[in-house]
């Protein structure tokens, strides 16, 4: 069968149906539309309507606050305009690691860096809270550098590392 036998089949049956209702053949429904006149365009007018183009920003923001993720948007903020929000030589030396709840934590690229940070931690909350929101970061946890792990696999041995088969 072709398509255009399976078209013809398909307005057979669509006949058939409206024949069934009690319609009579290449008649449309007439829709109710409260009082206007059917055929007449309904353009938006000279104001402000939700029909008209919008935004793209203002589409994403209802958007993200119809789902409920203006939480994870704001978090989101925090990790991308870091540089931005404590200024460039402190985004230098610490790099954002994790936010959950409200609980940011900061990785420094020394110790001194680290205990630099413990101490300005008052005025980054406050910069990370006038650029992002209140609320979004509400406590900061400062580590230091990472020092190399010996722990290499799924499995491990309790013991003193590489050292252990020495002798």
């Amino acid at each position: 069968m072709t398509g255009r036998d399976l078209a013809h089949a398909a307005l057979e049956a669509a006949k058939a149906k409206a024949k069934e209702r009690g319609a009579p053949p290449g008649q449309r429904r007439r829709v109710v539309t409260g009082g206007q006149n059917p055929r007449r365009r309904r353009w938006s007018g000279p104001g402000a309507d939700a029909r008209d183009p919008q935004p793209l920003g203002r589409l994403v923001s209802r958007l993200v606050s119809d789902r409920g993720w203006n939480e994870s948007v704001s978090g989101a903020r925090v990790f991308a305009q870091w540089a931005r929000l404590v200024g460039e030589d402190v985004a230098e030396h610490a790099q954002p690691v994790a936010l959950k709840d409200g609980e940011l934590t900061v990785r420094a690229s020394s110790t001194a860096w680290a205990t630099q940070l413990r101490l300005l931690q008052g005025k980054l909350l406050a910069k990370i809270a006038a650029g992002v929101g209140n609320g979004v970061v509400k406590r900061m946890r400062i580590q230091g550098p990472m020092a190399p792990s010996w722990r290499k696999g799924p499995r491990h041995v309790p013991g003193r590392g590489p050292r252990d088969t020495y002798g």
